[in-house]
């Protein structure tokens, strides 16, 4: 079994919120596949199905954002779900409204909900992160994360989620590249770059390779060689 853990804060008055990112991509995949409907256990929402002949649990935790992980935790001792085989998606300050970043293991970057599952769950499960962008100042963080996303964010966000829910299947299956191109396709965003190789330096011939590393001559300052140069170029101390 996998699990697929949507971060986010419970309730009615959070439904709306930039940091529930995590809930509505689990609502958008659960739309679109055979799942159970939702019920509650393990202080969550879950619902159970299929993807990709995996079997895969969807779980929200109400426990509000910062307690996260007890709940998910918990799901994954009584499943005995390895940490490797959890994925948790949830909303990133540092990505730009509709980019998608995933990886194993990582830094916390301040966000409660993925301190709150470093310490129940361990590190090294996956991170769906998807970018709400940054308010521009520190102080308005929270009130940037707890508001409500804007009608003109519909543009990007409602293609994210159904990309992801079109594409759930590669989750499972470890095709984390392919996932971030079609996602990347969806909101117009540039899909992740390669990591840059070094550009090799232009062949040179063996000839100007040995110029290039030669060592500077010596001239002569005394005996007849150096007469003869001083008298065709002059001392330069004079």
């Amino acid at each position: 079994m996998l699990i697929f853990a949507g971060l986010g804060n419970p309730g009615p008055k959070y439904a709306g919120n930039r940091h529930n990112i995590g809930f509505m991509a689990l609502d958008a995949i659960h739309r679109r596949h055979a799942f159970s409907p939702w019920s509650k256990k393990f202080k969550a929402e879950i619902a159970e199905g299929d993807l990709a002949g995996e079997r895969v649990l969807l779980l929200k935790p109400q426990t509000f954002m910062n307690l996260s992980g007890k709940s998910v935790g918990e799901a994954m001792r009584f499943y005995k779900v390895p940490v490797g085989s959890v994925v948790a998606i949830y909303d990133e300050l540092d990505l730009v409204p509709g980019k998608a970043r995933l990886k194993t293991g990582g830094g916390h970057g301040g966000h409660n909900g993925i301190k709150s599952m470093d310490a129940h769950c361990g590190r090294d499960y996956r991170r769906l992160r998807l970018g709400i962008g940054h308010p521009g100042a520190k102080e308005q963080v929270e009130r940037h994360v707890l508001g409500d996303f804007a009608k003109a964010d519909r543009i990007w966000l409602d293609p994210l989620l159904e990309a992801l829910a079109d594409n759930a299947d590669m989750l499972v299956k470890g095709e984390d590249s392919q996932l971030m191109n079609k996602l990347a396709l969806a909101t117009g965003s540039p899909p992740p770059a390669e990591p840059a190789q070094k550009a090799k330096p232009a062949g040179q011939s063996h000839i100007r390779a040995a110029r290039n590393h030669a060592q500077p001559r010596i001239l002569p300052t005394t005996g007849p060689m150096a007469d003869m140069l001083k008298k065709m170029f002059g001392n330069k101390d004079e």
